[in-house]
């Protein structure tokens, strides 16, 4: 663990992850300077929660000068490694950290770490929920809520930790939590990692640093999250809806079971369910093996699965308008989360889809959406793309579900238009396959612009 009284460390990133950081370090004695390349103007509501700390600045640039006195640079999760700055640090030898690296180094108390390229945020929720039924003092942040550096001496040894990891922060991090999950590895983030070779080994890292006393959880379901049986240095441990597994949490007929030890407890009937999809009853049965492998009783664990709703901008209700339901997933970022999406409802779709390309292959979403889609309206960067690779799938199917397809510029212009074409009995769903980044800070404050315009409708 390091001793950072004194040290010299220089933030990448003012975000929310690099915010807590900055009024962490300071606490800790730290001589702390924050870049980001977005000017100050962009910047004032996380400038303000830093104003009178002795922190310096650089903003508009990550100019390498900030390297000549740097002990220690830390990257928020929206910095790639291979720009000029933190490749001249690599080269220099100066290591690099993160939020939840300095974190895991120090926190006493039991830890749960969850990746994957779908489903970890529902899962991290549903984790949390358990161990708080279960009656434990409980803390769930990383990627969802708030970075729990800031709380990190608060954290008794009997506390319990669940932590959302995303890729970008588990490729420099050199910790792994004490129960570590992987519950699957789609494409994603390719614009990023650049193969899927490389964005595999990203998540692995949340394994590579257990030792023998520690659990992986992994999905069986998926190949490439249960290819990596091969480097769990711990006890293992599985879950599926395929086949009943020795060590976790599977599905027999209409029922989920766990099982750690000799028998195989009953959860709950899927039908008992309150999740809406078949892919929440894999977020379920993840939730109920890393819940156990953190202490959590049976009951507990059944208790919130019965219970649970859900969670903002994944299959949120947000309001039936005239007979018209409208759906808010503004998580799927992928083509295969609108694909789970789809999945999800039998009722007519309006499909509203779009953002900024994330260079992921679309042909299989474009056939699902041509067969389980009435109304497709694309928006954003990315709209023309969609729409060519519908069409392309519909000309190859012949016979289609899908009547329309739209182009619009905006998600304000897709509401509007989706309002004036949904007929009663429908579903309007936003599920966009892209990233938000060409109009929102991130999917959160897409997802609540779509509620505040669909709270607008008439």
């Amino acid at each position: 663990m390091r001793d950072l009284a004194g040290a010299r460390v220089v933030i990448l990133g003012l975000g929310r992850q690099g915010s807590a950081l900055a009024r962490w370090l300071v606490r800790q004695g730290a001589e702390v300077t924050v870049s980001d390349r977005q000017p100050a103007e962009r910047l004032q509501g996380f400038l303000q929660t830093l104003e009178g700390l002795p922190i310096r600045y650089a903003l508009g640039d990550h100019p390498l000068s900030l390297l000549k006195h740097c002990d220690l640079l830390c990257l928020s999760g929206g910095v790639p490694l291979d720009i000029p700055i933190v490749q001249e640090a690599i080269r220099r030898g100066i290591p690099l950290a993160n939020d939840a690296q300095l974190f895991l180094e120090r926190c006493q108390g039991w830890t749960a770490g969850i990746t994957g390229s779908s489903g970890k945020t529902t899962t991290t929720a549903l984790v949390g929920a358990m161990c708080r039924a279960a009656g434990f003092r409980t803390w769930v942040g990383g990627n969802i809520g708030n970075p729990l550096i800031e709380s990190v001496e608060e954290i008794g040894p009997e506390d319990r930790v669940v932590l959302e990891l995303s890729s970008f922060q588990l490729e420099i991090m050199t910790v792994s939590p004490r129960v570590a999950a992987v519950l699957n590895i789609t494409p994603n983030h390719l614009d990023r990692h650049k193969t899927m070779e490389a964005y595999i080994a990203a998540k692995q890292r949340i394994l590579d640093f257990q030792d023998v006393e520690d659990i992986a959880v992994l999905g069986y379901d998926d190949p490439n999250a249960r290819s990596l049986a091969a480097a769990v240095r711990g006890r293992l441990r599985f879950f599926s809806r395929e086949r009943e597994v020795a060590r976790g949490a599977f599905l027999r007929g209409e029922t989920l079971f766990l099982r750690l030890g000799a028998d195989a407890w009953p959860i709950c009937r899927v039908e008992e369910v309150r999740l809406r999809g078949r892919h929440n009853w894999w977020n379920l049965l993840a939730a109920a093996v890393i819940a156990g492998s953190l202490g959590v009783d049976i009951d507990p664990i059944r208790e919130v699965a019965i219970t649970f709703s859900g969670v903002p901008h994944r299959l949120e209700l947000v309001r039936e308008v005239r007979g018209v339901r409208y759906v808010n997933d503004s998580i799927a970022t992928t083509p295969e989360r609108v694909r789970v999406a789809l999945e999800a409802f039998d009722e007519p779709l309006i499909l509203l889809a779009g953002g900024r390309d994330k260079q992921l292959p679309w042909d299989e979403a474009a056939r699902d959406i041509v067969r389980r889609v009435r109304i497709l309206i694309s928006f954003g960067e990315m709209g023309d793309r969609i729409v060519e690779a519908v069409q392309a799938a519909r000309a190859r199917l012949g016979e289609a579900v899908l009547e329309r397809v739209e182009r619009v510029g905006t998600l304000e212009e897709a509401v509007a238009l989706a309002a004036r074409l949904a007929r009663p009995g429908e579903v309007v769903l936003l599920s966009p396959g892209g990233a938000s980044y060409d109009a929102y800070r991130d999917f959160e404050e897409r997802g609540a612009h779509f509620r505040q315009l669909v709270e607008a409708l008439g």
